[in-house]
């Protein structure tokens, strides 16, 4: 029976297009490895596969539910779908977004180390916030391989950062060594292993599928449900009964839009108000009615002092906490 092939997993975000094209671009023909790739598109048409396919020898394609993992082979997650690994084959789903995401990193990263271990090789590349850090501790306690884009090197540090803050990594290089490192690691790894690692990660389990757990705590806010504090060594994250989950500066960015989006709608509805009550005012002033449109026009000034108040809040600047600003640089190897 033919061995299994190393698994390369990989996520990236904001920058990451041109990032995964040099990758693909300089791994070799023979690889002995599928690699499989999360970017942040959300549920807008990709061209990514294409692109590779122009980019490098290995061929590129969406990957669909039950496809077999190959040697050489390139599977990108498509628009609006996790990608998921299962021993042997790759398996796509709508399960509920992570870190305001979908397709995510986290998902990928976490299935291929429960279904292949050691034989997985885990590769953070340039991106915003902190979406595959998890995913990437998961690979390093089933003892697979990490590895990170330097920071310094990346078009955003973030994801970087952040994976290099709460990771033990084990390779941090800047991208044009990547793929010299991800060739050997390949050569290097027994590819006949694919059970998982029996250390068992710390948190709750996490499977990118809806579920019904018992609520408690904050609210989410892409569901509404509430939301149970997760810990992945240093890492925090929240994580609803239906199973959205954000790391903790990715939850504060997403409360901030959801507020947003509150505090429009009030304004909306508040400068909607003043313009009735100035018709009426209007309407009763020329009726003769003098009393009763004092009372429409204090109406109107009052609604349109706290329409103005709301428009302040949302102009104004705001903390968006990052957790990997102020952290003291790891050395690099």
């Amino acid at each position: 029976m033919e061995a299994a092939p190393a698994i390369i997993v990989v996520g990236a975000s904001a920058g990451g297009v041109e990032a995964v094209r040099f990758l693909a671009a300089a791994l070799p023909a023979d690889l002995r490895a599928a690699v499989l790739i999360v970017l942040h598109i959300g549920a807008h048409r990709s061209e990514l596969p294409w692109l590779l396919n122009q980019s490098g020898p290995l061929r590129a394609v969406h990957a669909a539910s039950g496809d077999p993992i190959q040697a050489g082979r390139i599977y990108v997650a498509p628009p609006d779908h996790h990608l998921l690994v299962e021993p042997g084959c790759v398996r796509l789903t709508k399960g509920p977004r992570e870190n305001w995401a979908r397709p995510a990193i986290d998902p990928l990263f976490r299935s291929a180390a429960r279904a292949y271990g050691a034989g997985v090789i885990g590769v953070i590349l340039t991106g915003g916030l902190n979406d595959g850090t998890a995913g990437l501790y998961e690979v390093k306690q089933r003892g697979g391989t990490t590895v990170v884009q330097d920071p310094a090197d990346a078009a955003s540090p973030g994801m970087p950062r952040s994976a290099l803050d709460h990771v033990a990594v084990d390779h941090c290089l800047p991208l044009p060594r990547l793929p010299g490192l991800l060739a050997s690691l390949v050569a290097g790894k027994d590819a006949g292993q694919t059970q998982p690692a029996p250390a068992k990660p710390q948190g709750k389990e996490m499977t990118a599928e809806y579920k019904l757990d018992q609520p408690v705590a904050v609210t989410c806010p892409d569901c509404g449900g509430a939301l149970r504090r997760i810990e992945l060594g240093t890492l925090v994250q929240f994580g609803c009964h239906i199973g959205h989950i954000y790391t903790a500066e990715v939850m504060v960015a997403a409360q901030f839009a959801a507020m947003e989006v509150s505090l429009a709608a009030a304004m909306r509805s508040l400068s909607e108000r003043a313009e009735l009550c100035r018709q009426m005012a209007e309407r009763s002033h020329a009726a003769g009615g003098t009393a009763v449109g004092a009372q429409w026009d204090k109406a109107t000034g009052e609604a349109r002092e706290r329409a103005a108040a709301l428009r302040q809040l949302l102009s104004a600047e705001w903390v968006h906490p990052d957790a990997g600003t102020d952290a003291p640089q790891p050395s690099r190897g």
